[in-house]
């Protein structure tokens, strides 16, 4: 069975400089650890050159994989900080590299912590942060007659619809919570007088920002 969890919604970079230090924060949803790991080696490609190009990822719906790397800088004072920003969100499915290129003046434990730290929250922000809640992919067939009102409480219900597929007759492919899915169908027998077919393709996942949820 799916579980609900929050991760980020895009692809983001945004760059702070302390002491004349510059850190380029980067975050980017990862459903695997192979897709993170591909993207901490672009990301170390693209900046050979850079002092440190630190990381930290959180993989699995219950936050299994979790990894974070110092890249030479003082042990703690990198990585871990920029793996407890992303705790700090409750997200998983989710990589960050921070990118530091240096600026000729030592920071200390504490100023490197809090440049890290602060690098990959903002970055995670920038990325979006957004609900994956399980839904039942759901197949409704009706006739013609019925597809305008079917859809127009299908609609006003909040259902997503994903797909109308026309031939001898309509259907809909639509998302449904799985709390609410006895409700719409109880719904649509009542509008159709049960003349309607329902089936179940899988299950999957929508994202959601926070306002969208009930």
């Amino acid at each position: 069975m799916l579980s609900e969890y929050l991760t980020v919604a895009k692809a983001s970079e945004i760059t702070l400089i302390e002491r004349k230090s510059k850190f380029i924060g980067r975050a980017q949803p990862a459903g695997s650890v192979a897709e993170a790991e591909e993207f901490i080696r672009d990301i170390s490609k693209k900046h050979w050159d850079a002092a440190h190009n630190v990381y930290a990822y959180i993989v699995g719906t219950n936050a299994e994989q979790q990894k974070c790397y110092d890249d030479g800088e003082p042990s703690g004072t990198s990585g871990l900080p920029t793996l407890e920003a992303i705790k700090a969100l409750n997200l998983t499915n989710v990589v960050v590299v921070v990118t530091r290129y240096f600026g000729g003046t030592l920071l200390g434990r504490g100023g490197l912590i809090r440049a890290y730290g602060s690098a990959a929250a903002e970055a995670l922000r920038a990325a979006g942060i957004v609900r994956c809640v399980p839904h039942r992919r759901i197949k409704l067939t009706v006739d013609y007659p019925q597809m305008g009102k079917v859809q127009n409480e299908l609609v006003n219900s909040g259902v997503f619809i994903c797909d109308i597929l026309y031939a001898t007759e309509v259907t809909f492919v639509v998302d449904i919570q799985p709390e609410r899915a006895e409700q719409v169908y109880r719904m649509v027998q009542d509008l159709t007088a049960d003349q309607f077919q329902w089936g179940l393709v899988s299950e999957v996942y929508r994202q959601l920002s926070p306002e969208e949820l009930p």
